[in-house]
């Protein structure tokens, strides 16, 4: 009978790991943090999270990913993403291989999917400890000391390894590639923990649709009554804070699978965005950033190691990562049945958009597949005075490895079949563009939730957008009318009539590309921009 440590040898062997300097495996978080802290890959703050500086790459590197073409009909390059040879491949994995060889190793199993019947095997193999805590915070740890034969998919990490652009054919030497057929992830010169979610999060895109389960970028919570609530968004939407719901138990935070039997989260913690964070507001989310074993990116501390979640010093996106435990009313299961209300959320910074709509089934591919959110002035360069529309299909178009049809399709299928209504949240700003209205409270937005899940808006009569077409509740409890009617906030009614206008027109712009691949009514279901 082997030992752990040779078993280990053996599975890091048959991927060419076979002389790595030093092989550290499935370390606890305590074990990791120490290491973290003498390497002097991060320091502590004065709650005990880990805080480390992940410069000069605070985000994903869309530019710097890249797909092994291997011929299936159904693949799709998001925007940014290319096509590599299997050769090109093999000489990159060659080299990082041997760049890992002479490192000391963290190795981690842990899963993907917290239903049985749909759940992978996943190796992370990183150079850096901290890297193996957001391992250990984000996924699904194995209850068995035993590691993972043959994994699902391996993901090879390398802060250190540097590509050459020219020689190896790539845009930097930063590069995040991924190749179905010979199931491993590689990555290198990035120590973003996003890249690793993310890859993961992409592998599942991959193969879940082809077992007819639908994969999809959203957090999920259940009420007492095993009622289940969806919330899809971009980042800076709310879906964290929006899910992380005291009344509700937390399924997951972000990735989540929908199958015969219901949805299921992919994770086992939780990738929050910190900047400004609020803890009258997501207390929450606060407590769990604040304790030790949670793992924080790129948030500055002052002299005396408290972490200043207001400074964008470093990034806008500051993020920090805990095991759903550390929410106190999570699902320890992972999984609830099949979700009666799906929420929409776009922040829209145009300020015309109804902070609560409902969609037909037609409206709900419609605005699936466009994925709206809209980015604001001075958050990045080049954005100028005005706020941006952004459309990302499936809510998630960086991480769809096939095309959006397919997963519009089957998400047409589950909706029909379960009776699932779709709403349209606007978490965005009303009375005004971004600079002259006001962003809708959290709290209102809060009480629009809970007038839908609760039932109360079952009976309550709408009435239909001019321009964007949705049905508009005419009363919520709590909510001022000013407030469910967008047009009413604004005190220039001519000014709002162009604005929504112009955004109808970007709406339709986007959704030619997908207008020959859908029905009619689908085609339809959109902004009118006559």
């Amino acid at each position: 009978m082997k030992t752990l440590n040779e078993a280990i040898r053996s599975e890091l062997n048959k991927i060419g790991l076979s002389d790595a300097v030093e092989i550290r495996y499935n370390l606890n978080k305590a074990e990791l943090i120490t290491q973290a802290v003498l390497d002097g890959e991060g320091v502590l703050s004065d709650s005990g999270a880990l805080v480390v500086n992940t410069s000069p790459f605070t985000g994903r590197s869309p530019n710097d990913k890249y797909l092994i073409n291997n011929g299936d009909p159904d693949l799709w390059y998001a925007s940014g993403t290319e096509s590599l040879t299997d050769k090109q491949f093999a000489n990159l994995q060659a080299k990082l291989l041997k760049k890992m060889n002479t490192e000391r190793l963290y190795v981690r199993d842990v899963y993907a999917g917290a239903d049985p019947a749909n759940t992978a095997r996943v190796r992370v193999i990183t150079d850096l400890a901290w890297q193996s805590l957001a391992a250990s915070n984000m996924f699904i740890e194995s209850d068995s000391d035993e590691p993972h034969v043959d994994p699902d998919f391996t993901l090879l990490v390398s802060s250190q390894f540097s590509a050459d652009p020219q020689a190896d054919s790539l845009r930097s030497p930063a590069m995040v590639i991924l190749n179905f057929d010979a199931k491993q992830v590689l990555i290198g010169n990035t120590r973003y923990a996003g890249e690793i979610k993310k890859s993961v999060f992409t592998f599942m895109n991959y193969l879940l649709p082809k077992k007819g389960v639908l994969p999809l970028h959203c957090s999920a919570n259940k009420g007492h009554d095993g009622s289940v609530a969806l919330f899809f968004g971009l980042s800076g939407t709310g879906k964290t804070t929006l899910s992380s719901d005291p009344e509700r138990a937390l399924i997951g935070d972000d990735e989540h699978g929908w199958s015969e039997t219901g949805m299921f989260n992919f994770e086992g913690g939780c990738y929050a965005k910190t900047i400004r964070i609020n803890p009258n507001y997501e207390p929450l989310v606060w407590s769990a950033i604040n304790r030790f074993g949670c793992l924080i990116e790129n948030v500055p501390l002052d002299e005396n190691h408290h972490p200043d979640f207001d400074s964008s010093e470093i990034t806008e996106n500051t993020r920090a990562s805990y095991p759903l435990e550390f929410i106190s009313n999570y699902e320890p299961s992972g999984m609830g049945g099949h979700p009666n209300h799906i929420f929409f959320l776009t922040a829209d910074a145009f300020g015309v958009m109804p902070p609560l709509a409902k969609l037909s089934n037609a409206q709900a591919m419609y605005y699936f597949l466009s994925g709206y959110t809209s980015k604001l002035a001075g958050t990045e360069r080049g954005l100028g005075d005005k706020p941006q529309a952004t459309f990302s299909t499936c809510f998630g178009a960086p991480f769809l490895p096939l095309k959006p049809t397919v997963y519009a399709e089957l998400l047409s299928k589950k909706l029909t079949q379960h009776g699932t209504q779709v709403w349209l949240l606007n978490t965005g700003w009303s009375g005004g563009a971004f600079g002259t209205g006001k962003r809708i409270s959290l709290p209102l937005t809060r009480a629009m939730i809970s007038a839908v899940l609760s039932g109360e808006l079952d009976q309550t009569p709408t009435h239909t957008h001019p321009i964007f077409g949705v049905e508009i509740p005419d009363d919520v409890p709590g909510v001022p009318q000013e407030v469910l009617n967008p047009e009413r906030s604004w005190s220039d009614q001519d000014a709002y009539q162009e604005e929504a206008s112009s955004l109808a027109k970007q709406f339709a712009r986007n959704f030619e590309k997908y207008r020959d691949s859908v029905s009619p009514s689908v085609a339809e279901a959109g902004p009118k921009t006559d």
